[in-house]
Formats: C-alpha cells, sequence, structure tokens
C-alpha cells in the first residue's frame, strides 16, 4: 500500500501554484490540509517561532537565519516568488537625490533589515555603486521573523501607529524599499531606468533573485526521503497547469521564456548570492553553503 501523509501548508495563491489548491494536480501520497495566510509574511514568522506548518513558503534571508539558530527547516528549491529590485527602492519624485551615490548619511524605510529584497538592494548599492549599507540610518516597522536575531546599531524601530509611506511622503525618510502602496506619481526609482540596470547587472553576475521559496519541517524529510521529488513533481506540474501569468513575467526580456525556474541548477547562483548579501551584512554568522540549508 503507498503511503500518505497530510501536511499543514502555507503558500500564497500565486497562479503557478493554484492547481494545487484547487486540487487538479494531485497526489497519491500527499493531502494538503492549506490555512490561508492573507499576508503571507506572516506564515513565515509562525513557521520559524513556533514551526506551525510542515510545509511552508519562506523568504530565503529568513530560512538562512532559522538555520543559524538550529530551527528544523529544510528548504526545497522551487522558488514561488522572486525578481529584480533595482526599482524597489523609491524617493519621492521631488526629492533632491539623483541616484544611489546621494545616499550616504540618509535614512532609508523598508519593512525589516531581514527583509530579502532589502538584502538584494544594499547588496547592489554596495557592489554597483560603493554605498555601504553601515553609511545609512534603517528604519524599520518590525523585527526578524527569526526572535533571535537582534539588528545591529544603525536600525532604528518606528513607534506603533507611525507609517513607512507617510514618512517618506512627509521627508521624514529619505527613501523607501519596497513600501507597497505607494501612489507611483508620487515617488520616482533612486536607480536611474531600474529594468535596464537590472538588466546589465544580471548579464554580469549571472544571478536571478531568490526572493520566496518553500520550506519543511527537517524531521519529516528524514522520515519521508521521498517527499521532496514528490513535492517538486506537483509544483512543476501546477505551474505547467497555470492559466495566466505570473507578476514575474515582466522579466523574460531579461531571463528568457522561463520566468520562474524550478531546481538548484538554475536557481544556485542567485541563493548562493543572498546568501552572500546576508553574510555581508551581519544577517548571518558566515556565508552558508546551499548543502546546509536544503533538503
Amino acid at each position: 500500500m503507498t503511503e500518505t501523509i497530510t501536511l499543514r501548508a502555507a503558500f500564497a495563491n500565486y497562479p503557478h501554484v493554484r492547481a494545487i489548491k484547487d486540487g487538479s494536480v494531485m497526489s497519491n501520497r500527499i493531502r494538503f490540509d492549506f490555512e490561508e495566510v492573507p499576508v503571507i509574511t506572516r506564515a513565515f514568522r509562525r513557521m520559524v517561532r513556533t514551526l506551525d506548518f510542515d510545509l511552508c513558503e519562506i523568504a530565503l534571508t529568513t530560512l538562512a537565519q532559522a538555520h543559524a539558530f538550529a530551527k528544523p527547516i529544510k528548504a526545497l528549491p522551487i522558488v514561488l516568488m522572486r525578481g529584480f529590485h533595482h526599482a524597489a527602492l523609491v524617493c519621492p519624485t521631488g526629492s533632491a537625490i539623483r541616484g544611489p551615490m546621494d545616499l550616504r548619511g540618509k535614512k532609508i524605510g523598508v519593512r525589516a533589515w531581514s527583509q530579502t529584497t532589502g538584502v538584494w538592494v544594499r547588496g547592489v548599492l554596495r557592489e554597483e555603486y560603493g554605498i555601504d549599507h553601515r553609511d545609512i540610518t534603517w528604519v524599520t516597522e518590525e523585527d526578524a521573523h527569526v526572535q533571535e536575531y537582534i539588528d545591529p546599531p544603525n536600525v532604528e524601530r518606528i513607534a506603533a501607529g507611525q507609517d513607512l509611506k507617510a514618512m517618506l511622503l512627509a521627508g521624514e525618510i529619505d527613501a523607501g524599499i519596497a513600501l507597497a502602496g505607494l501612489d507611483s506619481a508620487a515617488v520616482r526609482p533612486v536607480i536611474p531606468d531600474p529594468m535596464a540596470a537590472a538588466s546589465g547587472w544580471f548579464k554580469r553576475t549571472g544571478a536571478y533573485p531568490v526572493n520566496h521559496l518553500l520550506c519543511l519541517n527537517t524531521s519529516l524529510v528524514e522520515a519521508n526521503p521521498w517527499l521532496p521529488d514528490e513535492l517538486m513533481r506537483l509544483f512543476v506540474a501546477a505551474k505547467a497547469a497555470a492559466t495566466e501569468p505570473s507578476a514575474e513575467a515582466r522579466f523574460a526580456r531579461i531571463v528568457g521564456t522561463d520566468v520562474l525556474p524550478y531546481g538548484m541548477q538554475a536557481n544556485r547562483t542567485g541563493i548562493e548570492l543572498c546568501l552572500r548579501y546576508a553574510a555581508e551584512q551581519g544577517l548571518l554568522p558566515r556565508g552558508y553553503e546551499v548543502s546546509e540549508i536544503f533538503a
């Protein structure tokens, strides 16, 4: 008889996973007990703090920090959300900031110091423009998902009731990273022509940035060695069954037709570079090998 297990699962409703959630792509070995988490980052926090799920979407930086603090979590090379982040760094339209070189000594808002988009932006600022993260004050709304991690001294937390978007428009911070809901007419990218900059950066580095992937409770991997391969099969099938484009489709002219490649071979460069950036920024005690954090 084929063994069947039920996985408590949380991941967002992307077009490329919908066939798993609606049951049109199924496995005779896995059943899913889905919990819908409207703000999916809340699931990351629950996974690393209280292991609420067996299978969970997670940010790459959160995953690596979980490993640093010995959380029993391993990743799968199934990348659910990714993209180039050169356009994520914005300032008010009328700002005196002309480009990244003007950011030294400024205040930049970001949801959390450990947010993976912020890690990517800071890595680009350092390597492409020579702007060190220690020369900027980072203003955040929340702490790291991994509770044991302590933010560095140049990170300030806003008070309850304050809002980074409002602070940006009021001039209380100089720039922001990935602040959703801003009027596009009120802000502009700090990096001029960000899509062209992203294309050039991709040609130089070969890195297609990874943000969110899937992770499993380590005990499940140990008890069911077949599980990662079966999950890969399901998610590949679900992606093939998608009837609408993903948000990553806008990057096709940079990376080609497969805007959401799965598997380690296609993602190793992006994963390794993010892990290096995170270590350089003090988010990890050292640079990790991919094999340390992946099943």
